[in-house]
C-alpha cells in the first residue's frame, strides 16, 4: 500500500515555505482570474488561470489537511482554509459568470 506519511511529514517540516509560496500565488492567480474577466478575455483564457488558481486552492486544502490529520487546529488553520475557500469559489464563479455574460450578450445583440 502506499505510504503518505513522507509526504505529510515533508508538508509540515516545510510548512512556512509552502505557505510562503501558495498563498501570494492564490491570491495572484484569483486576481489574475478578475482581471482577465473585467477585460473580456477569452474563455479559454480564463478557464486556464481557473485551473491553476484551483490546483493552487486544493494544494493548499492538502496542506492544511496534514495539519488538521495530526490534531493541530489554530486560528492559522482555519484563516489558510478561509483564502483557499474564497480563492476558489471566485475562481469557479468566474467561469459560470463568464459564460452568463456572453449569454447574455448574444442575446442582446441578437
Amino acid at each position: 500500500m502506499f505510504d503518505l506519511e513522507p509526504i505529510f511529514e515533508f508538508s509540515r517540516q516545510n510548512c512556512v515555505a509552502i505557505c510562503s509560496f501558495l498563498v501570494p500565488a492564490n491570491l495572484l492567480a484569483t486576481l489574475l482570474t478578475l482581471v482577465f474577466l473585467a477585460m473580456q478575455r477569452p474563455l479559454l483564457q480564463i478557464k486556464t488561470v481557473v485551473t491553476i488558481g484551483t490546483i493552487l486552492a486544493l494544494s493548499l486544502f492538502l496542506h492544511i489537511a496534514t495539519w488538521f490529520i495530526i490534531g493541530v487546529i489554530t486560528p492559522v488553520t482555519f484563516i489558510l482554509a478561509g483564502l483557499g475557500t474564497t480563492c476558489l469559489v471566485i475562481n469557479l464563479v468566474a467561469v459560470v459568470a463568464r459564460k452568463n455574460i456572453n449569454y447574455l450578450r448574444s442575446k442582446l445583440s441578437g
